[in-house]
């Protein structure tokens, strides 16, 4: 989620009850529309593909299980596999487990071995019983239900602690995309709609119901609003086209592969586009509610500043705040993609030659384009909070009339600024 930007001490002037209400009618006006293409790309539950389920078929099923004992074994390990690719030199593992039923038993490879486990870890297994067959078991992943649990109560708890009520609502914020990314997003990709259209009206929603959630209703959050919208509509269309210029087939590793065999409807070179645009809905919030927390900052400090000179203050400001945001980008994808470039590093192959791999070239792609949508959307949000940030007391358009004390904290109403 974007920081917050709390600046309620300083006083902006009267009311602007007439241009509240315009924005109001102009953000009803695009969620309304944002809704109703939300309605027309719904997918229907027929047309979503469900695969079956590789680990649920007949006898299979997966349990819970306690280690108790790992007996390491020469399994001879190493060299080459079947398909050319080097194995993990090393031993295997004999693992003995209890489960509800009883005692299970199953190997480990040498990798699965040598990443490690002990006597006392939680694991899921699979029981395999083939009708009128013996019973087997192999491993399938260790428990994490707990510990991810945890720290996620210790994120909530935290946040709400340190930023109170707009940490609470930055968290329902979270809920909120969780359930528009995997109810309207991800079925829509499944069912062949065309990703990029799916992508910018789920960010649309999802930026409305957020913005005003973490920084309430306001004039200042609405010029964040129209520059963030603006922005998730340029890296929609830089997407688009970067994805098709650098020919980008959106299977770049087995999983996509996996993918395209079991969704063959899927546009998934869309889907590369897509992720474009989801990807840097953080970054480019955080940027866009900064710049025009700075330019209503700027203006409370000079009343009478003129506009170009509101303007190019700001930008100062957010070339600041570009040159952080994008290297933000850049870790965030180095990261993601560690292992690739571990690879890379002990082949000794040069990143020229493996940058145009369809697997790196896509998370540069993505980075460039994210980074690109970023830096449009700082001039577009600072030129909108300057045309709608209040000017001098003596030129507002509303009757000046002594304002009643706020209490510290609380959110500017819809007529304020």
């Amino acid at each position: 989620m974007a920081h917050s930007h709390s600046h309620d001490a300083v006083d902006h002037g009267p009311p602007r009850r007439g241009l509240a209400a315009t924005l109001a009618v102009a953000v009803l006006a695009i969620a309304t529309l944002a809704i109703a293409a939300m309605v027309v790309l719904w997918p229907e539950a027929d047309k979503v593909p469900h695969d079956k389920n590789p680990y649920g078929g007949q006898g299979v099923s997966t349990i819970s299980a306690k280690v108790t004992g790992v007996d390491p074994f020469n399994c001879n390990s190493g060299g080459e596999g079947p398909d050319g690719l080097p194995q993990v030199k090393g031993d295997c593992a004999h693992i003995t487990a209890t489960t509800d039923d009883g005692t299970a038993t199953f190997d480990l490879d040498a990798a699965r071995y040598k990443a490690g486990i002990k006597a006392g870890d939680e694991v899921r297994i699979l029981r395999i019983a083939p009708k009128g067959q013996a019973v087997s078991y192999e491993f399938f992943d260790f428990q994490r239900g707990v510990p991810l649990t945890a720290l996620a109560v210790i994120f909530a708890v935290l946040v709400v602690a340190v930023a109170r009520w707009r940490g609470l609502f930055a968290l329902v914020g979270i809920a909120v995309t969780v359930l528009a990314l995997t109810k309207f997003v991800l079925p829509a990709f499944l069912a062949g709609e065309s990703p990029v259209p799916v992508a910018i009206v789920g960010s649309t929603v999802i930026m409305i119901v957020v913005l005003y959630l973490a920084h309430g209703v306001s004039i200042r959050t609405t010029s964040a609003l129209f520059g963030t919208l603006v922005g998730i509509g340029l890296t929609g269309l830089l997407g688009l086209g970067a994805t098709a210029w650098t020919n980008l087939s959106g299977v770049g590793s087995e999983n996509d592969q996996v993918l395209l065999a079991t969704v063959p409807g899927i546009q998934i070179s869309g889907v590369v586009a897509a992720t474009m645009v989801i990807a840097g809905l953080g970054v480019l919030n955080d940027v866009t509610v900064t710049q025009a927390s700075a330019v209503w900052e700027l203006r409370a400090i000079q009343p009478s500043i003129k506009p170009t000179t509101l303007f190019a203050s700001a930008m100062r400001i957010g070339r600041d705040h570009i040159a952080s945001s994008v290297y933000t980008l850049v870790f965030a994808y180095a990261g993601s993609a560690m292992t690739i470039l571990l690879l890379i590093t002990a082949y000794q192959q040069s990143l020229g030659t493996m940058a145009t791999t369809e697997e790196i070239g896509t998370e540069i792609v993505r980075t460039i384009v994210g980074a690109i949508g970023l830096v449009l959307a700082v001039p577009v949000t600072t030129a909108f909070a300057v045309l709608l940030a209040p000017g001098g007391h003596d030129d507002h358009e509303d009757t000046h009339v002594p304002a009643a004390p706020r209490r510290r904290g609380s959110h500017a109403g819809p007529a304020g600024a």
